[in-house]
């Protein structure tokens, strides 16, 4: 196991702690490790969400997949943020993959417990909380972001960008996703802007305005607004200008119909005293454990290697296992749990070294 602060840690507070001028090449190295496990962190509970959708060709449906391929991209990116100062990203470790139901990593949003369930208006409340600015344009209360502890790496780029080497720099086309989606080499300044300026403003918007700067299609919002507009079941529209006002008195949003999936229980079904799984059931919960395990060890591996082409066949076989985690997770929704509630099973996203 890593001796690496862990997901539970709050070592993403201490670094905000830590006095301006004692932040240098390690400050940076752990923050970005951080960083890593915050975007993985994301991940599991949107997709849960995303799959529990019965209908896949609605606007819903369609609105979280979009967040969910800006996630993989930040991920990307903030992996080749640590891999061009000259860190190597941990991923395949049980010690930094965030298990559910649980904190998000480094101690940021204290009190938040992210769990990993069906798409509901709490889930939807929950996703916003992890994404709201300081300042929303839409709500009008203060709060430290995830956006100031990406601020604060910015800075101490600037103040050291000769540790900017472009080592180890994964690549890969996402621009059908949107703009600024893709996976983009770091071997600059003004690359690490980008990259940075991307991560923050898909999903907390700028303070003029909740649209997504860099959108897959024309008037798209932060990851932010769009949790909120599924949330309060409205779009959100400016009425009125000089100040700007936004308001989710738009077209109506109707939450779809969602697989009944319920929460999963910490340690996985079968844990804590609850029905252990049936052997069908834990064959998909393996399958899709496995799958995911299997990513996360592709994707270090990749940023690892000093290879170009054997760091790009890797990064694809990590994606390969990612599509490998939809049918089981899918499956195991349509199979009701042994207690009588009604609700089903879904994924664990539980990380093995198996």
């Amino acid at each position: 196991m890593s001796t690496l602060p862990g997901y539970r840690s709050n070592r993403i507070v201490e670094l905000m702690g830590e006095p301006a001028e004692l932040r240098g090449a390690d400050w940076l190295k752990d923050s970005l490790q951080q960083a890593i496990m915050l975007e993985l962190a994301t991940l599991p509970p949107y997709l849960c969400a995303m799959w529990s959708i019965e209908d896949q060709e609605g606007d819903v449906y369609a609105a979280i997949r979009r967040v969910v391929f800006d996630e993989m991209s930040h991920l990307g990116l903030a992996g080749n943020l640590l891999t061009t100062m000259g860190g190597r990203p941990h991923l395949a470790d049980s010690g930094t993959v965030p298990t559910y139901p649980g904190p998000l990593p480094g101690g940021v949003r204290p009190g938040l417990i992210v769990s990993l369930n069906r798409l509901t208006r709490e889930s939807v409340e929950l996703f916003a909380r992890i994404e709201e600015p300081d300042i929303p344009v839409a709500k009008a209360r203060t709060h430290t972001s995830i956006g100031a502890f990406y601020s604060a790496i910015l800075e101490v780029f600037r103040q050291h960008a000769d540790l900017i080497t472009g080592a180890r720099q994964l690549r890969r086309n996402m621009a059908h996703h949107g703009a600024g989606n893709s996976i983009v080499a770091i071997t600059s300044l003004s690359d690490v802007e980008m990259a940075i300026d991307v991560i923050k403003e898909q999903g907390e918007g700028t303070a003029a305005s909740p649209e997504n700067p860099h959108p897959g299609e024309s008037g798209e919002l932060a990851h932010f607004y769009v949790f909120r507009e599924i949330y309060h079941g409205r779009g959100l529209i400016k009425t009125s200008e000089n100040p700007d006002r936004w308001e989710f008195a738009g077209h109506e949003i109707p939450m779809p119909p969602a697989f009944p999936m319920g929460r999963v229980p910490a340690g996985g079904w079968g844990a804590s005293g609850t029905a252990a799984p049936d052997a069908g059931t834990r064959a998909l919960l393996d399958a899709g454990n496995r799958a995911y395990s299997t990513m996360l060890r592709f994707l270090e591996q990749a940023w690892q290697t000093d290879a170009p082409a054997e760091a790009t066949e890797l990064l694809k076989r990590a994606v390969t296992q990612m599509r490998h985690l939809e049918e089981p997770a899918r499956s195991l929704m349509s199979r009701e749990l042994p207690d009588g509630s009604g609700r089903t099973y879904g994924p664990e996203f539980r990380y093995s070294d198996a």
